[in-house]
């Protein structure tokens, strides 16, 4: 029995699944939720947002956690102790400079939900159930850093298809350039949208 192969199997299955409840939740809160807030009653707030934004936040949070830790699991089986990370000549491969790519905005991300996202969303949050108010940056930091992870997901998720699923994209200026402008109006594409979809049958 090849307990590694099967490991690597397992890996990757949970890795996937905690990134689409990740990811999911990201472009929840940016491409649904945002727009619903903007049209929410003030007076409603208090009791429409901690139930549903804190029941998001922690599949978003932990979808985030268990991504980024199968990832790294993944990567030290695959490229480290796997060997792809080096080409037959012995030099970097393709496949391995874009799963860096990839592994450096996932990182990115990940650090931007548990430091900067969660912690200010836990005082704005907070200070709706009658906790002390929230510092008036909170708000506006949560959002942006929200906002350049979804900017960054698209880039990001072609980094990590590029090289093992596709094969067919060496890592040079042109396809990152591809990769980067594509990922970027993909999202700038659905925030546009997100603003003009029909809330009417």
């Amino acid at each position: 029995m090849d307990i590694p192969s099967i490991l690597q199997a397992i890996f990757r299955w949970f890795h996937v699944i905690a990134g689409i409840t990740w990811i999911g939740h990201l472009y929840f809160f940016n491409f649904v939720n945002l727009p619903f807030q903007g049209g929410l009653a003030k007076e409603l707030k208090p009791q429409v947002n901690p139930p549903l934004v804190l029941r998001a936040l922690y599949f978003f949070r932990w979808g985030a956690m268990w991504t980024f830790l199968f990832g790294l699991a993944l990567f030290y089986m695959v490229y480290v102790q796997g060997g792809a990370m080096r080409n037959a000549e012995g030099g970097m491969s393709h496949r391995g400079m874009w799963i860096l790519f990839g592994m450096l905005l996932g990182t990115i991300m990940w650090f931007n939900v548990w430091f900067v996202i969660w912690p200010r969303q836990q005082k704005i949050l907070g200070a709706m159930l009658g906790g002390p108010a929230a510092p008036p940056e909170a708000a506006p930091q949560a959002a942006l850093a929200s906002k350049i992870n979804t900017y960054l997901s698209g880039p990001m998720l072609w980094g990590m298809i590029a090289g093992s699923h596709v094969n067919l994209f060496d890592m040079n200026i042109v396809n990152l350039s591809v990769a980067i402008i594509l990922g970027l109006g993909f999202a700038h594409g659905l925030y546009a949208r997100s603003r003009k979809v029909p809330t009417t049958l």
